[in-house]
């Protein structure tokens, strides 16, 4: 999940040890069996579980947890279930890839950014809730000032007494001013062809001589994670000194290619994984040609290590 969990349960005051973690597979997507083990044993010590973050789209892994069977668990416990959908659910725009977002329906609250898988100028956040008037009734203070009972239009358009800010900016303006440029079958085409891209970059490493994928198998979203071998590092059997070498090369190739000005690749280190990079593709603009370069680039750079 998002550190921002973490975050607002210091926020809210409840304290970062309220925030209990669930075990991943090996594809960092929730096991719904953990989970109900682990909300039945917080009710045994008298703990009140009120709330599920499943992930839609995993920041590294680009992970989709499974809605349906979490779904399952929050409404047979009576438990909250929101949906942190700020990086996949954008895939919602695309009959190709949409089920992978089955059970999303069924939240009673979910995160979304278009401003991530769609494009849309920073900063286009949303948070979608079910029940109707919930974030007034939530967030109202009846501020007689600024929030006039008898203003002579529709007081729906007060958004200010509905979240916890009061002035800002209306974020959903620039999705709505690219829905009308685009279209839906725009945004789809173009994460259609990011999801293409990932996909390509996949099957072209993924037996190729000096790469190891962190993962088996196609990546759900447009994350692709790997880790480029450096000749030095071919043959030699797995030990201590294999892996603390390893470590180094993902960043020292992000730092030449930053220092060529070439390209712009992340690169994280995760459980007991050490660096790899990991490929994020956002911008339709990209071509085979850009990533075949990408791959150049990085053998080109990585060749002495």
């Amino acid at each position: 999940s998002h550190f921002s969990v973490k975050k607002g349960a210091a926020a809210l005051g409840i304290g970062t040890d309220s925030v209990i973690l669930i075990r991943c597979d090996e594809r960092g997507k929730m096991i719904p069996s953990d989970l109900e083990r682990r909300i039945v044993e917080a009710k045994q010590k008298g703990f009140v579980p009120f709330l599920v973050s499943a992930t839609a789209g995993t920041t590294v892994y680009g992970a989709f947890d499974p809605l349906i069977a979490i779904a399952d668990i929050c409404k047979k416990y009576k438990i909250w279930m929101h949906v942190d959908g700020a990086w996949g659910g954008g895939l919602l725009m695309s009959r190709k890839h949409k089920w992978k977002l089955n059970g999303i329906e069924r939240a009673n609250s979910v995160t979304w950014n278009p401003h991530k898988m769609m494009g849309v100028p920073l900063q286009c956040s949303a948070l979608l809730v079910r029940e109707e008037g919930l974030m007034q009734s939530c967030n109202q203070m009846h501020a007689s000032y600024l929030f006039q009972q008898d203003k002579h239009y529709d007081l729906s358009y007060d958004t200010g007494d509905k979240a916890l800010q009061c002035g800002r900016h209306v974020d959903v303006f620039k999705l709505w001013l690219m829905w009308r440029a685009k279209g839906t079958t725009g945004f789809e085409a173009q994460i259609d062809k990011c999801l293409e891209l990932a996909e390509y970059l996949y099957n072209k490493i993924k037996n190729r001589e000096g790469y190891e994928m962190v993962f088996d198998g196609k990546p759900q979203h447009t994350n692709v994670c790997f880790w480029y071998i450096p000749p030095s590092l071919r043959g030699m059997e797995d030990s201590e000194e294999r892996t603390s070498r390893l470590m180094k090369v993902a960043p020292v190739i992000k730092a030449r290619m930053m220092e060529y000005g070439t390209t712009m690749v992340s690169y994280q280190p995760l459980g007991d994984k050490v660096n790899f990079f990991r490929m994020v593709i956002s911008n339709p603009a990209a071509t085979h040609q850009d990533i075949d370069f990408l791959i150049d680039e990085i053998e080109r750079l990585g060749q002495d290590l």
